[in-house]
């Protein structure tokens, strides 16, 4: 298969472009750069830099693979704007660069390019949840802009799928974590600028880096009080991907969480991390952050029973330990 790749150099769309490549498939990468580097790709990979919000480039991009006998046969896209906090301060950004620019694609698909896409969605869209673990089919009810802009592209693909037969399978995400393993180590890892997500934050202080990790809330409705994750390993996903976009052959309309089915707490978080790293790790508490849900817990069964995926990050301490190697190798260099 040929796939185009959006936010292929990114955190997980390097990942996922990489798995490609090692099961023979060839992947080219669409990015603008805005938030990753070009030497996160790995070596051999097709880089085309551009805006997804251009649809006369991907229109183009399409054409001239046709022209040139080689189509794609497939879309996963991963490029959006991911910071939740961010967006309950600039909900604009993200409906422009979230649910606008992905019209652009979807209209440049419909226009010349495949019929098959794999969209970047996330457990945000369901809010706080009415029930865990949560499934596919529980209430949509997005508590922050960045969960509304991601599902109003879901809503999108439903009509775009209805009218057009797009074909596309919506993975929603909970916490992505960890560094994918290979022959050569950990070669690529999660780093944003500036850094938000826990998991970073809690190895930079290890690193001495930071003094202290912030807990923001610690007064919530859970056993500690701090809020609880599903944390899933970046290999894992990537995995799930690929199956989508194989079952897409088959099937119209997909739509999977993709988690571990276990929930930690930001103090557990902190807990592994000391026992990984050896290091204290200290913490300090401040108020909670607009539009963050207490729990977010997925059920996977559907797409494990579906897919046939089965994740084999399913330890905290193993999530964070392949994370701990990447940084440490990271900041070293």
């Amino acid at each position: 298969m040929r796939i185009l790749v959006t936010g292929g150099t990114g955190y997980i769309g390097s990942t996922v472009a990489g798995l490609l490549a090692a099961q023979g498939h060839e992947a080219v990468a669409f990015d603008n750069l805005s938030h990753s580097r070009r030497d996160h790709l790995p070596a051999g990979i097709q880089f085309v830099e551009g805006e997804v919000a251009d649809r006369a480039a991907l229109e183009n991009l399409f054409i001239a693979a046709k022209e040139q006998n080689r189509p794609f046969d497939g879309v996963l896209h991963f490029a959006a704007l991911i910071e939740a906090g961010e967006s309950m301060l600039r909900p604009e950004a993200f409906f422009r660069n979230n649910t606008a620019s992905t019209l652009a694609l979807l209209e440049a698909m419909l226009a010349h390019g495949p019929r098959r896409l794999v969209f970047s969605s996330t457990a945000a869209v369901y809010g706080e949840p009415e029930s865990v673990p949560i499934k596919e089919d529980a209430r949509l009810l997005p508590t922050n802009a960045y969960g509304e802009s991601k599902l109003l592209v879901e809503q999108m693909l439903t009509w775009l799928n209805r009218i057009h037969g797009l074909r596309y399978a919506s993975l929603r995400y909970f916490n992505v974590a960890g560094a994918p393993e290979g022959p050569d180590g950990v070669t690529r890892g999660e780093a944003h600028a500036p850094e938000t997500h826990l998991i970073p934050l809690v190895l930079d202080v290890a690193l001495g880096r930071r003094p202290s990790i912030r807990i923001y809330g610690d007064d919530y409705p859970t056993p500690d009080g701090t809020c609880i994750r599903d944390y899933i390993h970046v290999s894992d996903l990537a995995d799930a991907h690929l199956l989508a976009l194989q079952a897409l052959e088959a099937h119209d309309r997909l739509i999977y969480n993709l988690g571990n089915g276990q929930g930690f707490s930001v103090r557990e978080v902190i807990e592994s991390a000391r026992r990984v790293t050896g290091h204290p790790i200290p913490a300090e508490a401040h108020p909670r952050r607009a539009g963050d849900p207490a729990v977010l817990v997925a059920s996977s069964e559907k797409a494990m029973h579906e897919l046939g995926w089965k994740p084999r990050y399913v330890q905290l301490d193993e999530i964070v330990r392949t994370a701990w190697l990447w940084h440490q190798k990271r900041y070293s260099a």
